[in-house]
């Protein structure tokens, strides 16, 4: 169950809490990031990732979500704040759509917190924001991000063959995505 608090920018799930980045958080994002299997598994991180890197990051965030243009939240553990890592969701308010993308960091993987944070996002981008539609991409080479997608309920659209460049070489992205049930049925 999603619970949004407006005031705190934040969304609460039964074990996390998803909520904006805070300058004391750019340590733990570099020592999360500055590491190859992140780096490869994700569009935009830079790799080395440095505190510079974490700090621009984060200074956009309550700017971008206050534009409802994007929201970057921090995924924490609900009763100890400890980060384990990011989620986002663009806002393409034209097209009432919006890409959600997330990293964990690897000593976190297989303990689900990545589906949680996802199928929070999924339900603030379309309880919230009233979105038509939400998408995500993975590389091929990622599978475990697909999984999460198809856990939370995202239909598989297709393939984007040699889409994009990643270490000089060309990779397919799989698209998924996910219809709004509520808008859905005013169709």
């Amino acid at each position: 169950m999603m619970k949004f608090d407006k005031t705190a920018y934040s969304i609460q799930t039964d074990r996390l809490i998803l909520r904006l980045f805070e300058k004391s958080d750019a340590q733990t994002v570099t020592r999360l990031c500055n590491n190859y299997n992140i780096y490869k598994s994700t569009l935009y991180l830079p790799y080395p990732y440095s505190l510079n890197d974490a700090l621009v990051w984060i200074e956009t965030h309550k700017k971008n979500f206050d534009e409802d243009c994007s929201y970057e939240l921090a995924i924490t553990d609900k009763d100890s704040g400890e980060l384990f890592g990011a989620i986002s969701l663009s806002n393409n308010q034209r097209f009432k759509n919006g890409e959600i993308a997330y990293w964990i960091g690897e000593e976190y993987w297989g303990r689900g917190y990545g589906t949680e944070a996802a199928k929070a996002i999924i339900d603030f981008a379309f309880q919230e924001k009233t979105l038509n539609k939400v998408f995500a991409r993975y590389f091929k080479t990622n599978p475990a991000s697909g999984r999460i997608m198809e856990k939370i309920g995202m239909e598989r659209e297709g393939v984007l063959k040699d889409h994009v460049i990643k270490d000089g070489k060309y990779e397919d992205l799989i698209h998924f995505g996910m219809i709004n049930p509520q808008e859905s049925d005013k169709a």
